[in-house]
């Protein structure tokens, strides 16, 4: 994304008002609510583009062997674009590896394949071995606190044979939540006259 010497004043000039606050002037306000809006156009327009490049990558995958060409290139500038190679690619590659440029993209693709799948599971381990911290909840206004009853102290678990503790809720049965079905009634047999 390339800046013109404008849009480079009013980011430098938003930067050091994030550095150092300060009140802004109206101007000044627009100027960065206008450079917001054309970065996320931009933003939007590299979504767009990258879309694109991938589902024409996959019509000249599907048209292979014919179009290998226009793969490779269109591969070559999708790795560029930050793609991750998928099965379908490497497979494609297999195929196509007879030309130099079919396989040396095909060594690259397996390098990059493999450096994903290993940051995915590095991922999943690290995730799985030691989960983040979570963060404390908080109570809402209403429930219990709004009824006068201590919001922070647990509710105690009913235990059969005891009664439950004053203002306690009992638990629904099951029949009362899932009621049985009832069987439809059979239709009134009409009697045939007979001919």
């Amino acid at each position: 994304m390339a800046f013109s010497a404008d849009e480079l004043r009013v980011l430098r000039r938003a930067l050091a008002i994030a550095l150092h606050p300060m009140s802004l002037s109206d101007e000044d306000v627009q100027d960065c609510l206008r450079l917001a809006g054309s970065v996320d156009e931009a933003v939007a327009e590299a979504g767009r583009l990258r879309a694109f490049l991938l589902a024409d990558l996959a019509r000249y995958r599907h048209a292979l062997p014919g179009s290998a060409v226009g793969y490779l290139e269109l591969l070559q500038d999708a790795l560029a674009a930050g793609y991750d190679p998928r099965p379908d690619d490497l497979a494609a590659l297999r195929a196509l590896r007879g030309g130099p440029l079919a396989a040396s993209l095909l060594e690259r693709c397996q390098v990059l394949a493999e450096r994903s799948v290993r940051a995915r599971l590095a991922g999943r381990t690290a995730g799985a071995a030691a989960p983040g911290p979570r963060g404390r909840l908080l109570a809402l206004p209403g429930g219990r606190a709004a009824a006068g009853q201590e919001a922070d102290r647990p509710a105690t678990p009913a235990v059969p044979g005891r009664p439950p503790k004053p203002g306690a809720r009992p638990a629904p049965k099951p029949s009362e939540v899932f009621p049985p079905r009832r069987r439809p009634a059979p239709p009134p047999s009409e009697e045939r006259a007979a001919g």
